[in-house]
């Protein structure tokens, strides 16, 4: 049963000494059930939100976002353009924890519904710009992952050796993925500060401005091109307002190769999705996953554009991916990432 709001305000209070809660209200926008969450406004005028975990896999992506945001000092965040959730403090509570942070305001948009030009795309480029941009020792001194090119692709190799494994997965994506692992020109790149995590649902915007990044729970040093896979979703002109700003303010080229890894990344969150179904032995994820795998071959071999790499024939398009991977089983209305944690270049390894 779901924690009142009542429940959680006294929660809060547990876990933040001296706050003043002053009224209270549910807060059903986040993680799409996998959290109990309230926002509670406080007698000197802000807003905190409280969240507890309900299963142990948003309890294992909670505990990672908040050795991120711990690792993400006031230095740090001077950096950024945009607002990072505050933790304020944390309370014991049936086997997980109660824990609060400074509420950002702003509104999430749908990846379709970013408008071509310069303005939101733009923004959207220049934070995820300035993520990249950041120094990486800090990662290394927090104690999260930081992966070397060679080793990026390693576990990329790993995560398409363990789909292969199933049984599952189509030889002819199979193939096409060996392929592209095997291509190392499109392999060579410096490796940066990375989210790891990114989607649309990452942001916070006002007035065409992204004013909050959420969700840190992958931070690492890694491959850039896992923050971008999902821009290319957007629509051609907001796609390249986005890579351009990005580009300008890095001053980097966004290259072929650069593409060509971004688009293997959205491709294998079909085969992350496989690897989740199994590992909580849901036949019904299993199931989808296969569908969807299935689907992607159907896409590909009616596509002849985009090739992963020289030996590789035809990828899917970037939108239709990740149409398909708006889909989840049984109830459709829900977002698939929020039952998921995200399977990042580590977890692949020992997937």
């Amino acid at each position: 049963m779901a924690r009142s709001p009542l429940t959680l305000a006294a929660l809060a209070a547990s876990a933040v000494p001296d706050l003043a809660v002053s009224g209270t209200r549910g807060h059903s926008a986040d993680g799409a059930g996998e959290y109990d969450s309230a926002l509670l406004s406080t007698r000197d005028g802000n807003t905190v939100i409280v969240r507890v975990p309900v299963s142990q896999v948003a309890e294992t992506e909670q505990s990672s976002d908040l050795v991120a945001l711990r690792a993400l000092t006031t230095g740090i965040r001077s950096r950024l353009p945009f607002d990072v959730p505050q933790f304020l403090g944390q309370a014991p509570v049936g086997g997980t924890r109660a824990i609060v942070y400074g509420f950002l305001p702003g509104e999430h948009i749908a990846v379709e519904d970013v408008p071509p030009g310069d303005g939101l795309a733009g923004s959207i480029g220049h934070a995820i710009a300035a993520i990249h941009a950041l120094p990486t020792s800090f990662v290394g001194e927090a104690g999260l992952p930081v992966l070397s090119a060679a080793e990026c692709l390693s576990s990329t190799t790993a995560l398409i050796e363990s789909a292969a494994s199933t049984g599952l997965l189509p030889v002819a994506l199979r193939d096409r993925w060996r392929d592209a692992v095997a291509d190392h020109s499109i392999w060579q790149f410096q490796p940066t500060v990375i989210n790891g995590a990114l989607t649309a649902d990452s942001f916070l915007v006002e007035d065409e401005t992204v004013t909050a990044v959420l969700g840190w729970s992958a931070l690492r040093v890694g491959d850039p091109a896992r923050d971008l896979h999902w821009l290319l979703a957007m629509n051609p002109e907001a796609a390249d307002g986005a890579l351009g700003a990005y580009a300008s303010t890095r001053q980097v080229a966004t290259d072929r190769q650069f593409t060509q890894r971004a688009m293997l990344y959205a491709e294998l969150e079909v085969a992350r999705w496989l690897l989740h179904g199994r590992e909580v032995r849901d036949q019904h994820i299993v199931d989808d996953a296969v569908q969807m795998l299935d689907g992607l071959v159907d896409r590909v071999h009616s596509n002849t554009v985009n090739p992963l790499s020289t030996a590789t024939g035809p990828i899917l398009a970037i939108d239709d991916v990740e149409a398909m991977l708006d889909r989840t089983p049984g109830d459709r209305s829900s977002a698939r990432p929020a039952g998921m944690r995200p399977v990042t270049e580590d977890d692949s390894a020992t997937a």
